[in-house]
């Protein structure tokens, strides 16, 4: 069921600024002509740009209270794990050859194809999505709106994180994301086709974060053998508590991503779930075509004169 709120009703404290449009003016005027009493023209308190102004103030004001519709949901009963996808952008994954029948797709397209069909039917995880090259950022927040989250994917492309790879940044940004997380069981899936030969983190320095806090890391290694450091993908599953793959061509990613479904689900410790959907771009809209309509009609005015 749909509801209607303010995130920040206590914004509408400041309509009480409205009496300013209309009387700081006077209070202006009486300071340099004390008796205006002896004018014959009297102040008009209703006018029709002090009525556009009060109004646009007011729909500024209603934006700045953020007006939201929303949908309800209790979860306290889901199941599933927190898991963080951190994927590799790095310039050699727009590599195309990967997959055997189509030929022209780049590894990553596939990959983000393949994470689309493995979170399609996940409806109980927590999932957010790193990517990383030369550095690493949170691409999509943990979320449990797959939807969001595979739309999301379509607009991550290759090389938006530079061309290197940091595979230590990308672990430490996946627990940052993964820091508040309530869930018993919490994953991070590396994908990459590369070594590491970026960044600040150091792989076992974010590694050694990975244990003490409880979270395994899964990696997959993708691409021919001898391009990505096996050696090195399966010491961080290992010190874990996870496991390694390899996925030479798409259809091994394919079973890669099958036995990761196979993770157990835990309980998630939650209350309540907002899917919102944010209305202030319609006071700030009907904010700006009062203010051009001013704006014109003043254009007006000094072009009269």
């Amino acid at each position: 069921m749909g509801h209607f709120e303010f995130e920040y009703p206590a914004a509408f404290l400041l309509l009480l600024l409205i009496v300013c449009i209309y009387k700081c003016p006077l209070s202006i005027k009486k300071l340099i002509f004390p008796h205006t009493h002896f004018f014959h023209i009297q102040p008009h308190w209703f006018n029709k740009e002090k009525l556009l102004y009060s109004l646009i103030f007011t729909l500024m004001v209603t934006a700045l209270a953020s007006p939201i519709t929303y949908d309800s949901k209790g979860a306290q009963h889901r199941k599933g794990r927190d898991l963080v996808f951190a994927l590799d952008t790095s310039g050699s994954m727009d590599e195309s050859g990967y997959d055997g029948e189509k030929q022209e797709k780049s590894k990553f397209t596939i990959l983000k194809e393949t994470i689309e069909n493995f979170i399609s039917h996940r409806f109980d995880d927590n999932v957010g999505v790193v990517v990383f090259g030369s550095f690493a950022f949170s691409a999509v927040p943990i979320t449990y709106d797959m939807h969001s989250l595979a739309f999301m994917l379509d607009y991550l492309q290759v090389g938006m994180a530079g061309t290197s790879t940091a595979i230590g940044d990308a672990l430490n940004q996946s627990l940052k994301m993964l820091q508040k997380s309530d869930a018993k069981n919490k994953v991070i899936v590396l994908v990459t086709d590369g070594k590491q030969n970026s960044g600040r983190i150091k792989i076992a320095d974010a590694v050694a974060q990975a244990k003490k806090r409880g979270v395994k890391i899964y990696t997959i290694g993708i691409g021919k053998e001898g391009s990505f450091d096996r050696a090195v993908l399966e010491k961080i599953a290992s010190d874990t508590g996870a496991k390694s793959f390899s996925a030479e061509d798409a259809k091994t990613l394919q079973k890669v991503y099958e036995a990761l479904d196979a993770l157990e689900p835990s309980h998630i410790r939650s209350k309540h779930y907002l899917n919102k959907h944010p209305l202030y771009i319609f006071p700030i809209a009907g904010a700006i075509v009062l203010l051009l309509y001013l704006l014109a009609k003043r254009g007006e005015y000094h072009d009269a004169a």
